[in-house]
């Protein structure tokens, strides 16, 4: 394994920098231009999520803004009850790919054995709602 994965496997954390080095060497960009090419991405989620809309990434997830309403809450240390203004929050929400290859490995994304263990589940849900052959006519 490369020292790449191991760092990440052992809980290193993944910086703007590393991300830039990756486009870099697997795009073939400057490393100038690399480093643009990130933050012009980062910069555009960020923007898009600051206006309270939903970012869409396919196989890997979707960052949401949620309303909160006001509420009551409580300082732990003392046990003072005070009010928590309503506010925006921002979730992340990661796609079945994503849940799939952090869960179970990237193998069983790339022999398709996700995609077709849902698929069956959702054939399997059919029929048992509708079974062949028989028709809701009768």
């Amino acid at each position: 394994m490369s020292a790449d994965k191991t760092d990440r496997v052992n809980g290193r954390t993944v910086t703007r920098a590393d991300l830039s080095e990756v486009v870099y060497r697997r795009v073939g960009l400057s490393r100038t231009e690399s480093a643009e090419l990130v933050r012009a991405v980062l910069d555009e989620i960020c923007d898009v999520v600051a206006r309270g809309e939903t970012v869409k990434l396919s196989s890997f997830g979707a960052f949401v803004v949620r309303s909160k309403g006001q509420r009551i809450g409580r300082n732990p240390k003392t046990g003072v009850e005070a009010p928590i203004l309503p506010r925006r929050v921002m979730v992340f929400r990661p796609s079945n790919v994503l849940k799939a290859r952090v869960n179970g490995g990237f193998a069983a994304l790339r022999n398709g054995s996700v995609t077709a263990d849902w698929n069956k589940g959702r054939r399997a849900e059919r029929q048992v709602q509708e079974p062949r052959g028989v028709s809701s006519d009768q």
